[in-house]
């Protein structure tokens, strides 16, 4: 594997390590210390919760008997209600999907040339393929048409 700025071996490898942080790891580390922290916080500090949980296991298992079914309301709320409100915001934000529907409106219009044709679909494979970036310094550069109209 060679070395260069074009690269993105180390950019994935640097995504991954921060998905599975974020998302596994510090997701499982946080719950044990909040679970830890109420127990030693609460639980432990007053009498009668204390002998009513006994010890951290104990309150861990009637914590997450409760607290699981409550996250999953409300992350079903989440998805039939926020996730439309977050999907239409990513769409607004996603300039390569924009390109791509501008591309296939103006196909059907009969206003892409051939050139423009055969470069979108040499884009299109390299990104089948993981080969290529469609960003270079906050600007799409591989698919933009050669012509902002041809009509």
């Amino acid at each position: 594997m060679k070395l260069s700025v074009d690269n993105n071996f180390f950019r994935r490898r640097w995504l991954d390590f921060r998905n599975g942080h974020s998302i596994y790891l510090v997701f499982a580390m946080t719950f044990a210390n909040f679970i830890t922290i109420q127990y030693k916080l609460l639980i432990a500090q007053a009498p009668y919760l204390n002998d009513l949980f006994g010890n951290i296991l104990v309150f861990a298992t009637v914590f997450l008997l409760i607290y699981i079914p409550i996250s999953m309301l409300l992350g079903y709320w989440h998805r039939k209600n926020q996730f439309l409100v977050e999907a239409d915001a990513l769409f607004r934000e996603n300039k390569v999907g924009a390109i791509m529907w501008l591309y296939m409106i103006d196909l059907i219009d009969g206003k892409v040339d051939e050139e423009d044709r055969k470069r979108m679909r040499e884009v299109l494979l390299k990104i089948s393929r993981g080969s290529t970036r469609l960003y270079d310094k906050e600007k799409v550069t591989s698919v933009e048409p050669s012509s902002p109209s041809k009509e």
